[in-house]
């Protein structure tokens, strides 16, 4: 993705983010995209790491999820399974980043291989915790570039899938797709100044829905 595409995906991510939020944040992208919310229209959102840190307020953009950054004006620490137990999985998680190498028309997300499972193309790292935080998050939010190979019908395999209860949103660098509570795939719900439609179907392998409020930002 070129810088200003990046760019474009994290103030997208920013604005979906609501003030006073309990939001689960990974490094990189995710962290940048939270702290420009704060600074822009929700100076409450909490930032909570899975790590362990609550309420983080970082200095400077953490190396990795147990930088000592994390935790130095945080309201407090946990232990990491404390963390899943009680934070995500207790539901208390409104809004949750994770990655995907894949994400398809259902919603279903896929980190772990690329081809079939016993000779995969490509061998990914795995969900993480990521199935867990599908599980207890309102709302799961994936920042992914829109290339049609990471949009197929149905992933290669299923590394996680959101709850029918929950919402999933997939912020692009030229437009974002939503799965609201109780529906079953996908939707176009915001373009990019610029984009069209076709466009980005075009980049979707299947016959992506457009929802009659479809928004330009």
């Amino acid at each position: 993705m070129s810088a200003e595409a990046r760019e474009r995906t994290i103030d997208a991510a920013a604005r979906w983010l609501q003030d006073d939020e309990i939001v689960l944040v990974g490094v990189g992208d995710p962290s940048i995209a939270a702290w420009r919310a704060r600074a822009a229209h929700a100076p409450n959102l909490q930032l909570v790491y899975e790590s362990g840190a609550v309420g983080s307020i970082p200095d400077a953009s953490p190396l990795s999820i147990g930088d000592p950054t994390l935790v130095a004006q945080a309201l407090g620490t946990m232990s990491v399974a404390d963390m899943f137990d009680l934070v995500i999985g207790g539901g208390r998680i409104d809004t949750a980043f994770v990655g995907a190498a894949q994400i398809d028309r259902r919603g279903c997300l896929n980190s772990t291989v690329v081809g079939e499972y016993a000779h995969p193309k490509v061998r990914l790292p795995g969900s993480g915790g990521a199935a867990e935080i599908l599980h207890g998050a309102k709302r799961v939010l994936v920042m992914s570039p829109l290339e049609r190979r990471r949009f197929p019908e149905q992933v290669d395999f299923v590394s996680s899938r959101p709850r029918v209860s929950s919402e999933l949103v997939v912020v692009t660098d030229r437009a974002v797709l939503a799965r609201r509570p109780g529906e079953d795939e996908l939707t176009l719900v915001e373009l990019v100044a610029g984009e069209t439609v076709e466009a980005v179907r075009a980049e979707v392998q299947w016959e992506l829905r457009v929802a009659s409020g479809l928004r330009t930002a």
